[in-house]
């Protein structure tokens, strides 16, 4: 399985374009704004023809009222998507305080990253066994066209369309975290030994849900930054009985390296009493002490010694 494509290029979509239309300073604005109230009262103030002063009032009514409508801000790492009567008009992404045309339907979206937890859920591994696997990502919207048209969200306001799109990575990250889990084993006891598993893979397992969750993402905008495992267990049912498994492993292993290192001593032994010429035994003598010293050496508790005042015959 190639695995070296770890994240893939996104671009905008052709449908997306920068907002292209007359937008004005926001404080240029406001300042007009500011100038049509200070007239408006100036004018009721001092005129005389009650028919002007209401006309006056009327229009400046009008004004500021467009001119309120078109005003908005733009925060770092947010943009909005504009719609004129159901068209779509182009997305504006540089911070700001700004007007624009009021008829403009100004959609808010963010472009922050944001952390998903995904609890733990059983799915199969490799070899069937039933395991509980959590995953926490980083993800963040990329194209602000799609997630406002591509997905359908119930409400186009702004922590509702992010709602929405927190509920459609979830699922999306189940379904990747399965298909990721259902390609290896959870460790080395099904596996060969050089063989990648849930436990040992790591950056590899890693890059591989990120790549998954990329091309399912892909569709609504979203690119994951980072994937990582952060729950591996085997399921409830299994744990006990994968629990004595691991234990059995690593009593065998245990028992190895104590019978090696008693060899070893034993060795040691023989060779110390042959060039110091402590004692001449022959091959019988040898065979029983080295059977001793295993037993000394290999038993689980302590030994028992007991002394012989007597010959080495008896």
């Amino acid at each position: 399985m190639n695995t070296n494509s770890t994240k893939s290029t996104f671009v905008h979509s052709s449908n997306e374009f920068e907002f292209s239309g007359v937008r004005i300073s926001g404080i240029l604005m406001l300042v007009f704004f500011l100038l049509i109230l200070a007239e408006t009262i100036y004018c009721s103030t001092t005129a005389n023809d009650d028919v002007l002063i209401g006309v006056n009032i009327f229009i400046s009514i009008i004004l500021m009222i467009v001119i309120s409508a078109g005003l908005f801000i733009i925060e770092p790492n947010e943009a909005r998507v504009l719609l004129f009567f159901g068209k779509y008009r182009g997305t504006m992404r540089e911070n700001g305080f700004y007007w624009i045309n009021p008829l403009l339907i100004k959609k808010k979206i963010t472009e922050r990253a944001r952390n998903l937890d995904v609890n733990p859920i059983k799915v199969n591994d490799k070899t069937g066994n039933p395991i509980l696997i959590g995953l926490v990502l980083v993800w963040k919207v990329t194209d602000t066209y799609k997630p406002m048209f591509d997905i359908d969200t119930t409400s186009m306001t702004t922590i509702n369309l992010m709602s929405s799109l927190e509920k459609f990575v979830h699922i999306q990250s189940d379904a990747a975290l399965r298909e990721v889990a259902g390609r290896y084993n959870y460790d080395n006891n099904e596996a060969h030994e050089n063989e990648t598993t849930l436990r040992s893979g790591g950056e590899q397992i890693s890059q591989e849900l990120e790549l998954e969750l990329n091309n399912r993402l892909h569709i609504a905008g979203i690119e994951v930054v980072e994937a990582r495992i952060n729950y591996l267990a085997y399921a409830p049912e299994i744990a006990a009985v994968m629990l004595r498994r691991q234990q059995a492993t690593a009593i065998i292993s245990a028992r190895e390296k104590i019978v090696e290192g008693a060899v070893g001593m034993v060795r040691l032994a023989l060779d110390k009493l042959k060039d110091e010429n402590v004692i001449e035994l022959d091959e019988e003598k040898k065979a029983a002490m080295v059977s001793n010293l295993l037993v000394v050496l290999c038993a689980d508790e302590s030994a028992q010694p007991v002394i012989n005042t007597g010959n080495l015959n008896q």
